[in-house]
């Protein structure tokens, strides 16, 4: 194959295509070939008839071959220019003792000889192959390591994404409870603005440390890709490297890849910690605006059974008699607080027990009590409920809450002239949801203490009794 290289194309016209090697006694057959006399005369040994030309397979005459003189000329210059090209770019190819080409490899020495070399006696016994079939073994060997290096340096650039990817989700989770976070204590204003420095100081340490080790594991994934990437370009340029110059420390550069082994990024949690919860001291803070809720029997459905206080509320087993008066809801089993709140600030708490199933909220005076409805604020409810065991708020789209710790108790924060409505895990002392809208007319507190469910669920809703020192509305 014609090649670049004048040097290298002048070394393929004087190398005779049987042996492969520089003519010897190059001669001419009727086709135009060239052969070393005593490689076409091998050939065609024991053949009494026409014989074919090993290249191109045309019938000549087996005895008609014609000596060429001047291409033997021509393969002795291409001898000693092939040799002073190889001193002239450095490249070991030469025998320096001999001045003999390069053929032979020593398996076990890890060196390149010529044939006078191996001809010796320190050399005569030892194992060799042709250098080309050497140079194609280890050629074979480094290409089929590179495979398993581009597949660690492709799980290694895949880890390096997921821990990216792991980076970006978290700095928007930690965005997004800053959010909240800020929210809640803007809402309270200076009555909890030392609460809230502790907990984004708390919050940026634990995103600080956090951040610091996905950051140290891109980087560790990174500096191990780019060993990767250096060793595979090592391995290819020794590929294509020049016989000699590939077999030199072909073995420890093997012997390095055998050693490479991916080291998997350490697992960081990228769950928020618990602590993260606007602390009820910020309870302290709400019972300012602590309001004394009774229920309205005059709103409940006739299967609710209400405590003579007007504080509890179940689910009978019956249908009570009662006056289907306009303001008593006949179609879900609700009540409502006997108290409405058109301005100001009210805070209440009740109690949820080991209840399944509930629903506590707030709604516009003016809803329809009668069929059917669905509870989101343009129907103006503003409720969240615990149903089969998954708490969510009563948005168009439903939107689940998060909940840790199981509230036993519920607080709910009204901020009618900042159009909000906002839940607490009393528990837990943790933020649930907050509700944002702009209010018009009187709200009412409203109560569903769900199906019975066979039972599990027959507890009652509990309005939690108000401190002594508790005055109702005490406004901003």
């Amino acid at each position: 194959m014609a090649t670049d290289n004048p040097v290298e194309s002048l070394q393929e016209e004087a190398t005779c295509p049987i042996c492969l090697e520089y003519f010897k006694d190059p001669v001419i057959i009727d086709c135009g070939h060239h052969f070393c006399r005593a490689c076409i005369a091998q050939c065609w040994e024991g053949s009494n008839t026409d014989v074919s030309c090993p290249q191109c397979r045309e019938t000549v005459q087996q005895g008609n071959l014609r000596p060429n003189r001047k291409l033997a000329n021509v393969v002795e210059m291409v001898k000693r220019l092939s040799l002073q090209a190889a001193k002239g770019a450095g490249e070991e190819t030469v025998c320096g003792e001999h001045q003999e080409t390069l053929k032979l490899f020593y398996e076990e020495d890890q060196i390149s000889v010529c044939v006078v070399c191996h001809l010796s006696r320190a050399h005569r016994e030892h194992r060799v192959v042709p250098i080309k079939e050497a140079a194609q073994e280890y050629k074979e060997k480094l290409q089929g390591a590179l495979g398993p290096l581009r597949k660690e340096l492709e799980e290694a650039l895949a880890l390096m994404s997921a821990e990216e990817k792991k980076t970006t989700e978290w700095q928007g989770k930690v965005k997004n409870r800053r959010e909240m976070i800020a929210g809640e204590f803007n809402k309270l204003h200076t009555l909890l603005r030392e609460e809230e420095q502790l907990l984004l100081q708390s919050l940026e340490e634990e995103e600080k440390e956090t951040l610091q080790k996905l950051q140290e594991n891109v980087t560790k994934l990174s500096q191990q890709s780019s060993s990767l990437q250096q060793l595979i370009t090592e391995l290819e340029e020794k590929c294509q490297q020049p016989v000699v110059e590939l077999l030199k420390d072909v073995k420890s550069t093997l012997s390095r890849n055998e050693n490479v082994k991916l080291q998997e990024p350490e697992a960081v949690s990228t769950h928020l910690k618990n602590v993260y919860k606007i602390s009820l001291d910020m309870g302290e803070a709400l019972k300012r605006f602590i309001v004394d809720v009774t229920l309205d029997p005059d709103t409940a459905h006739p299967n609710l059974v209400l405590s003579e206080d007007q504080k509890r509320v179940r689910l009978g087993d019956t249908r009570q008699d009662l006056p289907d008066n306009p303001e008593r809801f006949d179609r879900y089993a609700i009540v409502l607080g006997a108290e409405g709140f058109a301005s100001g600030r009210h805070y209440w708490e009740v109690e949820v027990g080991d209840k399944t199933g509930w629903e506590l909220g707030v709604c516009r005076e003016s809803v329809s009590r009668k069929g059917e409805s669905t509870f989101s604020p343009g129907n103006g409810y503003c409720v969240v409920w615990l149903e089969e065991g998954e708490y969510k708020a009563g948005t168009s789209l439903r939107t689940p809450l998060p909940v840790s710790v199981r509230p036993s108790r519920v607080g709910i924060f009204l901020d009618y002239d900042a159009g909000e409505v906002s839940f607490y895990n009393v528990t837990d002392r943790s933020h649930l949801f907050t509700f944002t809208d702009t209010f018009s007319g009187t709200l009412r507190p409203f109560f569903c203490p769900g199906l019975n469910a066979g039972g599990t669920n027959a507890a009652p809703l509990i309005i939690c009794l108000v401190p002594a020192q508790a005055g109702g509305n005490l406004g901003p």
